[in-house]
């Protein structure tokens, strides 16, 4: 089993008063996963510590060659009051997929499962109580290594961040408006389109734009 060290926060946050106001993927939980991967040691130093800003370089590769994947999910506070996650083993199966993909070293689906579960567990507190409120939960990895060539990185961090979240459209869960895009591509054959990369959903703005300017919610590509 991950061996997961913890630090926890000795400035706890206030959590939002009004749970109708959340908004969506703004305010953020008093903790964050990390683990560290370096080339010829693997996948190590789990840890939970408080949430907080990031040291890096900025000749990090994930900034300039986009070497980055994230997935999305969420924590669910049901009727007895307990907490309750979707099938995360789904999200890391697709995470690990993208990790192929974007040549991202994998890591064990079931250390993934058990970092997320703890992680929870330690927050489970800011876990909303309002109906079609919940814990959003991004896990995401990217590359570190302070270096501008194009290479696969030797050095990632892998980071789990939690965030009480409303519904992520206006409207909840009544129907939203589509503008069905035809001038802008957002995967190709043998492209990326399946794996969740920062640079698919960057490509995917302009046309988010042009139908927001619309009126509309959401692009079919």
């Amino acid at each position: 089993m991950l061996d997961i060290k913890i630090e926890r926060t000795t400035t706890p946050k206030e959590k939002p008063a009004d749970e109708t106001k959340l908004g969506f993927g703004h305010i953020f939980t008093d903790h964050m996963f990390v683990m560290n991967y370096d080339a010829g040691q693997g996948w190590h130093d789990a840890r939970i510590v408080p949430y907080g800003d990031l040291s890096l370089s900025p000749a990090a590769m994930c900034l300039h060659y986009g070497q980055e994947i994230f997935e999305g999910l969420k924590a669910y506070r049901i009727a007895d009051g307990s907490v309750q996650l979707f099938r995360p083993q789904e999200n890391f199966k697709r995470m690990n997929n993208s990790a192929e993909r974007m040549v991202i070293p994998k890591i064990n689906e079931e250390d993934m499962l058990y970092a997320l579960k703890t992680l929870v567990k330690m927050e489970q507190d800011w876990v909303p109580h309002t109906e079609g409120a919940s814990l959003y939960i991004r896990p995401f990895i990217i590359a570190v290594d302070p270096y501008v060539g194009v290479k696969p990185a030797d050095h990632y961090l892998f980071i789990i961040i939690l965030s009480p979240s409303g519904a992520y459209y206006s409207t909840g869960l009544n129907p939203v408006k589509i503008y069905v895009e035809n001038k802008y591509v957002r995967a190709v054959r043998g492209g990326t389109g399946f794996a969740k990369t920062a640079a698919n959903y960057a490509i995917s703005l302009a046309g988010q734009e042009e139908a927001h300017e619309q009126d509309y919610e959401q692009v079919l590509w």
